[in-house]
């Protein structure tokens, strides 16, 4: 007799994850549209930890965590996607919502923007990809 005991078939299924309607408004976190981009950087250090993008044409802006800051880099996104939703709530554009943050010199959290950072690039996938290659 064996001590083995049978495993649920169930931790087999694939799970499908279906957003619900509701919640704080947002705007996209993904365009193959242009956006444009700045750099943030750690208030001591001056480290990169990350970028905040926009893009109006499909009304999307997100953080973008720079993945050698680590586990920092995650947690100051936290700040910044706040951050976009308030403004969001207020009905600004995505890249209305990004100059009023580049222009922000002190804001909350532990990363500031980086002055002269603010550029363009050709959607979102390249604002990664810079992320998770620097």
């Amino acid at each position: 007799m064996s001590s083995e005991q049978p495993i649920n078939p169930r931790f087999d299924d694939d799970l499908m994850f279906v957003e619900k309607p509701g919640g704080p408004p947002r705007y996209r976190d993904w365009t193959e549209k242009p956006v444009q981009y700045f750099t943030v950087v750690d208030k001591q250090s001056g480290a990169v930890l990350g970028y905040v993008w926009a893009g109006d044409e499909e009304e999307a802006a997100a953080w973008e965590p720079r993945q050698a800051a680590g586990p920092r880099g995650v947690n100051e996104g936290m700040s910044w996607i706040s951050r976009l939703r308030k403004a969001k709530e207020r009905g600004l554009q995505p890249s209305q919502a990004l100059a009023e943050l580049y222009g922000d010199r002190e804001p909350g959290g532990n990363g500031r923007p980086l002055p002269g950072s603010l550029t363009d690039a050709p959607n979102a996938a390249a604002v990664e990809a810079l992320a998770q290659g620097d």
